[in-house]
């Protein structure tokens, strides 16, 4: 973590985390939250939305199904934009075949894990994302 001159203030890195499961939710925040600002959405429109409003996260974590925007529209969108084409995507999904389906996607994510995950591998692969 940074800090700001003597005041000791720390400045956490930002997460956009965009699941479906609300009870994904918690465990990301009991996982991830001491370490990262999490944003956590439930679908990629609202995920789009918060993005629209300018707020810049440092990495992106989505699942593939979720409803009224999938993963792979959602990323598309990502990839397209100017601004978040070059954010850090890591893709968690339960889908079976998870590495053919991420080799046929037509935009790439940076990482991507299977459902369920190891917590410890999750923020390993975080890390090496945006050290």
């Amino acid at each position: 973590m940074k800090t700001k001159n003597s005041t000791e203030k720390f400045f956490k890195k930002s997460i956009l985390i965009v699941d479906g499961g609300s009870h994904l939710s918690k465990l990301y925040s009991y996982i991830l939250s001491s370490d990262y600002s999490l944003t956590i959405k439930k679908n990629g429109i609202d995920a789009l939305a918060w993005l629209e409003e300018g707020n810049d996260p440092d990495l992106i974590i989505t699942s593939l199904r979720m409803p009224y925007l999938d993963g792979c529209a959602f990323i598309q969108n990502l990839k397209l934009s100017g601004f978040y084409r070059n954010t850090p995507v890591m893709l968690l999904s339960g889908d079976e075949n998870l590495a053919e389906r991420v080799e046929q996607m037509a935009y790439k994510v940076d990482s991507y894990l299977e459902k369920p995950f190891d917590p410890t591998v999750l923020k390993m692969q975080i890390t090496k994302l945006i050290a």
